[in-house]
């Protein structure tokens, strides 16, 4: 039997994303989310929800633009000390070691040390309540090609993304593949 549980934020799992910005002075910030995902296939879009409280909120308005990079599970630490501080008092690059680097094609930085970057123009802003959903147009997908499979596309397994368990607020890494998606289902 299920229990319920009442009208929350529990989807699991969540990604853990990191949202790279600009603020009004050019210094680069980054925060963590979980609130976020692809929104669409074409255009290809991603989403993100943050509150106005956020740094990066003001940072995504004013540049029309911002970063998703992918944390590989040993930056674990890294990432979520993005989440727990604020680009308002701290510079998070420096306190982490990471290095900011800028995009080719939005004006926004990514972190150069993780393994998978999305350079997104922002495409719409959406109020939702507490949260205003950013829909990022992805203009590029960059990728440590240590990362890639042999047809060129980002293995899980080697770039070893985070997710996120809201029930419990913690951190884990990914299992193993289950099988290959609109195949295994055929066996039925």
């Amino acid at each position: 039997m299920k229990k319920s549980m009442g009208a929350k934020t529990v989807l699991c799992p969540t990604p853990v994303l990191i949202v790279g910005t600009y603020d009004k002075a050019g210094k680069p910030n980054v925060m963590t989310c979980a609130w976020g995902g692809i929104c669409c296939s074409k255009p290809p879009c991603v989403a993100v929800s943050l509150r106005k409280a956020t740094y990066s909120y003001d940072n995504i308005v004013d540049r029309q633009a911002f970063t998703v990079s992918i944390p590989s599970e040993k930056y674990a630490k890294q990432a979520d000390h993005f989440g727990i501080v604020s680009g308002r008092d701290e510079d998070k690059f420096a306190a982490t070691g990471l290095t900011p680097v800028r995009s080719d094609l939005v004006d926004a930085p990514y972190v150069g040390e993780f393994p998978l970057i999305l350079e997104c123009k922002l495409l719409h802003t959406i109020e939702l309540g507490l949260h205003t959903q950013f829909i990022g147009e992805i203009m590029d997908v960059k990728a440590d090609e240590a990362v890639l499979d042999q047809d060129g596309s980002p293995d899980i397994e080697k770039v070893r993304p985070m997710i996120y368990a809201t029930g419990n607020r913690t951190y884990h890494g990914i299992g193993s593949m289950q099988g290959k998606a609109f195949e295994i289902g055929r066996e039925l």
